[in-house]
């Protein structure tokens, strides 16, 4: 009897290959927000080291955003030419080197280089996530969406509240600064989202299937309801990034201290990945036509408060978060729910979140600029609050039953 035939190694089951595919998603999620969410707290030392005003300081801020707005059409495109699998990896790897350069010593330029690649890797990641959990787990979206959009709003806060201690760490008699602090927050997990996202793609094969849509890629551009979910998504980003960036230095100015002002932020982050975990809760029954308009509404009071009450930064803060991350996960619920399938969920992302951080740039920028020209924080919030306000006029209409490219 001859030797028997050698048999190729059973393939991971379904259930296996779908638990491996989230771990990855949510090592993806966890190295989205890190190295744009610690630059915030370290402001107050960047300008000191390196004599930027508070108004160059907030365009810094901003670079990442306008990286997104300019880099996020290209998913698409690069998507269907390479596969979502492998254009995901090789953004992990831009991202990665991007915090590398951010942090190296000498002169300042390589900060702002570093923040652009930066923000050219999380572009392309952004736009893909909603379309490869669109495809992945078609029965799940929200519970997915929440639970990705949970981990990036939760590693985020991390990397708020730990910036300003890493920075104050003291190596060789002298503390390790501002720019060990971004390398450190920025890229500690970053091989593990790497590896994990290679693991559970490994020997497959992705063939690209495209949309059975005629008009594809540019009838997205003309589509009214992909401009409701655009500008759903610039304004809540808007929003969020004007506090993620100003909101170290608004607490410091009423009396906390440095490491102080980077937990208000901390804070403000883990009450977003809160909202973001609640938003599958309130999308059931007859809520989910109105979600996006009432979820605002707690951002409102909190910004009010901050208004009126200054010194009660962490309660208003926390209020704000909960809309931060509640809007950011209904953002990309929307970018999934409101398309057919998963190509036509790429135009959607690709678009939406250009022209949405075309909006959302301006934001950090306008809050630092009104804040220097004023002295103070009230024109600041007040501009937040119309960001607010337009939000929920959006949010009525964005909640419609629709889908992109239909007649209707």
């Amino acid at each position: 009897m001859g030797p028997s035939p050698r048999t190729a190694p059973p393939e991971p089951s379904r259930t296996a290959s779908a638990a491996m595919l989230l771990a990855a998603v949510c090592l993806v999620a966890a190295n989205m927000r890190p190295a744009i969410t610690d630059l915030g707290p370290l402001l107050d030392q960047i300008g000191t080291d390196t004599g930027m005003p508070v108004p160059a300081l907030g365009v810094l801020a901003a670079v990442p955003l306008v990286a997104w707005a300019v880099f996020s059409p290209l998913a698409h495109d690069l998507s269907r030419r390479f596969g979502q699998p492998r254009v995901v990896l090789w953004s992990l790897l831009v991202l990665f080197a991007g915090t590398l350069v951010r942090s190296l010593p000498g002169p300042v330029v390589s900060l702002w280089v570093g923040t652009a690649i930066i923000g050219i890797g999380i572009a392309i990641i952004n736009v893909l996530m909603p379309a490869v959990v669109k495809r992945e787990f078609p029965a799940r979206v929200p519970a997915v969406t929440a639970i990705y959009t949970a981990l990036l709003a939760g590693f985020g806060a991390v990397s708020s509240g730990v910036a300003v201690p890493v920075s104050h760490i003291e190596v060789g008699g002298e503390p390790a600064g501002w720019r060990t602090a971004l390398l450190v927050t920025g890229a500690v997990l970053l091989p593990f989202a790497v590896a994990g996202w290679w693991w559970a793609h490994r020997g497959a094969e992705h063939v690209h299937v495209r949309s059975d849509s005629a008009r594809g890629r540019t009838g997205i551009w003309s589509d009214p309801v992909a401009w409701l979910v655009a500008v759903y998504m610039g304004l809540q980003a808007s929003m969020f990034y004007m506090f993620v960036t100003w909101l170290a230095p608004l607490s410091m100015s009423v009396g906390r201290s440095e490491v102080v002002a980077g937990i208000d932020v901390m804070v403000y982050q883990l009450f977003s990945l809160a909202g973001c975990m609640l938003l599958p809760l309130i999308l059931r029954g007859g809520l989910e036509r109105w979600a996006p308009a009432l979820i605002p509404s707690l951002a409102i009071v909190g910004v009010a408060g901050l208004m009126i009450a200054p010194a009660a930064v962490i309660v208003w803060g926390s209020l704000i978060g909960l809309t931060g991350g509640a809007t950011l996960a209904m953002s990309m619920t929307l970018m999934a729910q409101r398309a057919r399938d998963h190509d036509t969920s790429t135009a959607l992302s690709g678009m939406s979140q250009s022209v949405g951080y075309v909006i959302a740039a301006l934001g950090p920028v306008a809050f630092g600029a009104l804040h220097s020209i004023s002295g103070g924080w009230v024109a600041s919030l007040a501009l937040v609050l119309a960001v607010l306000v337009a939000l929920t006029v959006v949010g009525v209409f964005a909640g419609r039953d629709r889908y992109v490219l239909e007649r209707r």
